[in-house]
């Protein structure tokens, strides 16, 4: 197992990990499109620099770590550009789109960038997510980003236990999630997995 930079070659995978990493998917094509649309696809086509993989022996993605870097640019990037992808009638995924950066926006000036992760079943619990934050973080540490953030579901208690071990510090619940944020500036993040995964990208970290 690696992890390393995202490439264009991953996004099929990443896509499927994106709706799979709770078991196989069984939800409908509009809500399987209102999560690769508002939790996916502007990371991985606007932002590709800041997203990384966790890659098997096959160099498969099996689980990944994406991430907007600055919230004001990604919400008029995705307003502009990706609420347009909901049919116009479909007001109520348009309204949760909007409705799940709340809490970022409220929080962006500490934590002006925020993370989605997720890891295919049969890979979670070996210590994937912890190396995919770590990568982002020294990535983001290195570029003088000050702080990441993200928001799960409030009764979400493995995710929650995950990101508190991990030194993520409880914002707030509000809105049916818990918000988490991660400052950045601390000098171990800074040193931590740059060589493997962020300033050589030919030498992926290997597990």
């Amino acid at each position: 197992m690696i992890i390393r930079p995202y490439t264009e070659k991953d996004k099929e995978d990443v896509r499927f990990i994106c709706l799979n990493s709770e078991g196989p998917c069984d939800l409908s094509e509009s809500s399987q499109h209102f999560i690769l649309t508002t939790y996916c696809d502007y990371y991985l086509e606007q932002e590709p620099e800041n997203c990384f993989v966790a890659a098997d022996g096959d160099d498969r993605a099996v689980g990944y770590v994406i991430c907007a870097e600055d919230f004001d640019q990604f919400r008029a990037c995705f307003n502009r550009a990706y609420l347009s992808r909901f049919p116009k009638y479909d007001f109520k995924h348009r309204l949760d789109a909007r409705a799940s950066v709340i809490l970022h926006e409220k929080y962006k000036q500490t934590y002006p960038a925020h993370l989605h992760i997720d890891v295919l079943p049969e890979y979670q619990r070996k210590g994937l997510g912890h190396l995919l934050v770590q990568t982002l973080a020294s990535h983001l540490s290195f570029k003088g980003v000050p702080g990441v953030m993200l928001t799960v579901w409030t009764k979400n208690t493995v995710g929650r236990s995950f990101y508190e071990k991990y030194g993520f510090t409880f914002l707030e619940d509000a809105y049916g999630s818990a918000a988490y944020g991660l400052p950045l500036h601390a000098e171990e993040l800074a040193d931590a997995a740059r060589p493997q995964c962020v300033r050589n990208e030919t030498s992926p970290l290997e597990i």
